[in-house]
């Protein structure tokens, strides 16, 4: 009886040694990208009460979470390498690419090129770091904090607290603006516009009246004159909300003062 158990268990393992083999051999990669992962991220945790007590920069944060994640990556691609090298068929091929980075690299640039430009785009993110964790950036009619850099796109916390998923390739092609870039604080600006009728002299004197604020003429053309007003430093966070506070009491001093319209 054991002699029969013992037979059929040498025949199914004949039968199907490249199946089991490729098993184990994915399993133990995962299993290595599981421990490196969990490694990253209780280093990270460190990091980050050190950071609260200022004892990391944003720069160093960012970097790490995006190394945690492009390493977790690497690890998985030489698991499924090395795991098709388990088939007899397929073993020269696998040995071929993991030889041959160029080759790898343009099939899979052939098969996944939006990928691949936004998994490129994201570590030249991570290295020049126009961006990094926990700034207040302004890209397109998007503004927020950074609260993520990942491979292939970074997620952006608005002020409402919605979530903005971006691709790293736009973010790295687009215009972005930084305000916690080498500052803790942001000018604040507003724009408002007078029509070519309005008296410019009578509206100066009324936003500048009472007010520490700084008016300026920024721009006049045939449509109307736009007045600059602000030049005072608020946190970022608070920008939004300042400048729409700013923007009414300007509209409501010239409305006082005559300027324009109720």
């Amino acid at each position: 009886m054991q002699g029969d158990i013992a037979t059929t268990l040498a025949d199914f393992w004949k039968d199907n040694d490249q199946w089991i083999g490729a098993l184990l051999t994915l399993l133990g990669w995962i299993l290595v990208a599981f421990v490196v992962d969990r490694w990253f991220a209780a280093r990270a945790r460190k990091l980050a009460d050190r950071m609260m007590r200022g004892g990391i920069s944003q720069e160093a944060d960012t970097r790490l979470r995006f190394v945690r994640r492009l390493v977790w990556l690497v690890i998985i691609v030489l698991g499924v390498l090395s795991t098709t090298s388990q088939f007899t068929g397929l073993e020269n091929l696998a040995t071929s690419l993991l030889a041959s980075g160029a080759l790898a690299a343009a099939i899979i640039g052939f098969a996944a090129r939006q990928t691949l430009a936004n998994l490129v785009a994201g570590i030249m993110l991570a290295l020049t770091q126009p961006l990094r964790v926990g700034d207040w950036v302004a890209f397109e009619e998007h503004y927020g904090v950074v609260e993520d850099v990942r491979l292939n796109f970074t997620i952006l916390r608005t002020l409402s607290e919605q979530r903005i998923v971006i691709p790293n390739e736009r973010l790295a092609s687009g215009i972005l603006r930084n305000d916690t870039l080498e500052s803790d604080g942001v000018d604040l600006n507003v724009h408002v516009w007078l029509s070519p009728e309005a008296d410019l002299e009578k509206a100066l004197a009324a936003l500048r009246d009472g007010t520490d604020q700084t008016v300026r003429v920024a721009e006049s053309t045939f449509e109307g004159v736009r007045l600059t007003v602000g030049g005072e430093r608020v946190p970022p966070r608070e920008r939004p909300k300042r400048e729409a506070e700013l923007r009414e009491a300007s509209l409501q001093r010239l409305r006082d003062a005559g300027v324009i319209g109720a």
